[in-house]
């Protein structure tokens, strides 16, 4: 079976059709969206950080690496980020957080940890 290939994108920003299959990886929906303007595929609120651990990072860079290493704990026990994979298996496929930061959100951790799963 074909790999799946992932991209992070900024939910903010416009849909594209090179997006593919757009899954929204926040656990709350992003302030300002519509439904329409978003064009969320899949909403995988069940791979997002735990909120006590989102309260915690509160976007501080300088806390993102203790919160990149918490957050890959979590995912290890989470059988969601397993089930994401699976549909998502031999598609192309964006996630889409809404973290200012491109760098320092939980979309690419959770991307790079994915990648390392499939």
């Amino acid at each position: 079976m074909r790999k799946s290939r992932l991209a992070i994108k900024r939910v903010y920003e416009a849909p594209a059709e090179a997006d593919g299959v757009r899954v929204l990886v926040d656990r709350l929906w992003p302030r300002g969206m519509t439904k329409e303007r978003a064009a969320i595929d899949i909403w995988a609120k069940d791979v997002a950080p735990s909120p006590d651990l989102r309260k915690w990072f509160d976007h501080q860079s300088e806390r993102f690496e203790q919160f990149a290493e918490a957050y890959r704990k979590e995912l290890a026990v989470n059988p969601a980020p397993a089930a994401l994979l699976a549909e998502l298996r031999g598609r192309h496929a964006t996630l889409l957080y809404g973290a200012h930061d491109p760098a320092i959100n939980h979309a690419v951790v959770l991307a790079a940890y994915l990648k390392d799963l499939s």
